[in-house]
């Protein structure tokens, strides 16, 4: 790259960085400026423009506030008060949205359940959230009910759309109570108190200590989310976002929402992604901005071609997981003229930006910024998964072109706060500690990745035993410990395993079986315990299970055989058929292999 190209890309980066920090300089930790106060605002000066569209209707800054105010309200009816927890189980719609806002107005918390979980990774998420009130849609209350016998405290479901013939003592409609609702703003006082540390949301993420946990969204956690991307997006009240990300995750529910939400645009919100009516979708909507995930890219590339697939206003794509075998496809077949990748775990205070669009990377940090951006990588063993320590016990960098562990600073303003899980444990797991200078702390993001001597960073792989799929992370821990009761499993190996053409690595399975294997009844136990995209792609059967000194399976070798029979000794199944699982034939594997059948 020549020394003009140099120039102007810096000025970008620059440009785009100077619009981010703008945005997030007004947060202080200590202000008892909130989220909803950010939004509010946003509703004042625009009060009459479309703030939102689902499946349902649209409605402007003004209505969607009033709704907020109602669920404020209501909240405060059932004697919840600053610090209280509700859950929020539902498909994505603007009562999503209005919930959270509406409780934070009154100093309660929401934590958002993942709409996929059944069964006790449900009633897990529902019972640490600590919450005694769950608002639930008329998608999602069975699997509540199903799931309550095995949540440790009582739960009150209040359920939109339910009907009269379905109420019960602890099941009521919430639709009657909200319309009744006062839609005036709940007065300050009832958050009077709370600063920018206290918590806003919890988010669940999957860890590799099994079940999900809680990651705790403070108010500056979830402004910096909102105000970064309603910056770094360049949006204006002009400007229209699609988002079809689920609401649970932060990339949906905060990154998705602040272009819009914050600049008075209008947010185009979808119950769920449909790969045949997307394009149409955008292109009748008239969307400048899509926010997305890498899987949904990877979706969108496979599928065949679409009318409407280049017939829309998109000016930019924004989101994270765009890997480089798929970016230049997709934005050149779509053509979208531009896309802004960037990295951010949830709980965590390390991000990054693409802000110039390099194909593959998910951020870029100049030597020039090198102090002023909260990241470094740190060189790492994959044996001990732990970062290599030099003879004065401290960590060692990672040079360019080498893979590292990316980790940041902790510290007490917004952009080095580390908030961590509801569970203390797990966040204490996630620190770092004297790695450049004795006494310092570092979050640890469980992620590797390599930067190059321009700066760019390319995302590696998680470490660990935690693999994506279908947009979710899936913890092995989680997937043995509910398949280890299965009929007749003596002992569960679980990995993931790449699949070309797919993002991410699909679920796998290496069994040890105590007499013969029935496949349907296995089937029938994955169905009952895990979430669809936890549920095994292929299984193997192995006569005994290889472990480590320290009593680990040992996995390594497993990885490697992959699905391929020639490496494999012993059955190997793929899921599908009337069984639920039937042998994998060499045919069938050339058809994954090829792309002919999709998992």
């Amino acid at each position: 790259m020549g020394l003009i190209a140099n120039i102007r890309r810096d000025l970008r980066f620059a440009g785009s960085l100077r619009r981010l920090l703008k945005r997030i300089k007004p947060i202080d930790m200590d202000s008892p400026v909130l989220v909803c106060d950010d939004w509010e605002e946003a509703a004042d000066r625009f009060a009459d423009h479309i703030a939102i569209e689902d499946d349902r209707r649209p409605l402007t800054y003004r209505e969607l506030d009033a709704m907020a105010n109602r669920f404020g309200h209501w909240a405060q009816s059932r004697r919840l008060k600053r610090g209280d927890t509700v859950a929020l189980v539902m498909l994505n719609r603007a009562e999503y949205l209005a919930a959270w806002l509406g409780f934070s107005k009154v100093g309660v918390a929401a934590a958002l359940i993942n709409t996929n979980l059944t069964g006790h990774a449900l009633a897990h998420s529902l019972t640490i959230s600590n919450a005694s009130q769950v608002v639930v849609d008329e998608d999602c209350w069975r699997k509540v009910e199903d799931a309550r016998p095995l949540v440790t405290r009582n739960l009150m479901l209040w359920v939109l759309g339910l009907a009269d013939a379905d109420e019960a003592d602890d099941r009521r409609g919430l639709d009657k109570p909200m319309r009744s609702g006062s839609s005036v703003r709940p007065a300050r006082s009832a958050r009077m108190g709370l600063t920018n540390r206290d918590t806003a949301l919890y988010i669940y993420t999957s860890g590799t200590t099994g079940l999900p946990k809680a990651a705790k969204i403070t108010h500056a956690r979830a402004r910096t989310y909102m105000r970064a991307f309603a910056g770094m997006t360049a949006a204006t009240d002009k400007d229209v976002t699609f988002n079809v990300l689920p609401l649970y995750h932060s990339t949906g529910g905060l990154v998705g929402i602040g272009p819009a939400l914050l600049n008075g645009g209008k947010l185009v919100l979808r119950k769920r992604f449909s790969a045949s009516t997307f394009w149409g979708d955008v292109k009748s909507s008239g969307a400048t901005l899509f926010v997305y995930i890498g899987e949904l890219c990877r979706y969108l590339v496979n599928c065949p071609e679409h009318a409407d697939e280049r017939a829309h206003k998109l000016r930019l794509a924004f989101g994270n997981g765009l890997r480089p075998d798929v970016w230049t496809d997709f934005q050149q077949r779509f053509r979208i003229p531009n896309i802004l990748e960037f990295y951010g775990s949830t709980e965590g205070n390390v991000s990054v930006f693409n802000f110039d669009g390099k194909p593959g990377a998910i951020g870029r940090v100049p030597a020039f910024l090198k102090k002023q951006v909260n990241f470094r990588l740190v060189r790492f063993d994959i044996d001990t998964e732990l970062p290599v320590r030099g003879s004065d016990g401290l960590c060692q960098p990672a040079k360019a072109g080498e893979v590292g562990e990316a980790i940041g600073q902790i510290g007490d303003d917004t952009r080095h706060a580390f908030s961590g899980y509801a569970d203390k444990a797990a966040s204490e797991k996630k620190i770092l500690r004297d790695v450049f200078v004795r006494g310092d702390r570092w979050f640890r993001t469980g992620d590797l990745m390599k930067q190059d001597s321009e700066g760019y960073i390319y995302f590696i792989d998680r470490i660990g035993d935690t693999y994506r799929w279908k947009g979710e992370n899936v913890s092995t821990a989680e997937v043995e410990q509910r398949l280890a009761d299965a009929p007749g499993v003596k002992e569960v190996i679980a990995y993931g395993v790449p699949v070309p053409g797919h993002e991410g690595k699909a679920g796998m399975v290496a069994l040890v079986i105590d007499g013969r294997f029935s496949a349907k009844a296995f089937a029938e136990w994955v169905e009952q315990e895990l979430p669809s995209y936890a549920r095994p792609a292929f299984v193997r059967l192995i006569k005994s299970a290889e472990t480590t000194g320290t009593f680990k399976y040992r996995k390594v070798d497993l990885v490697a055989d992959g699905f391929d029979p020639d490496k494999v000794d012993g059955p190997l199944y793929v899921r599908g058929g009337k069984s639920g699982y039937t042998k994998l034939s060499e045919a069938a594997r050339e058809a994954i292999l090829s792309g002919e059948t999709r998992l």
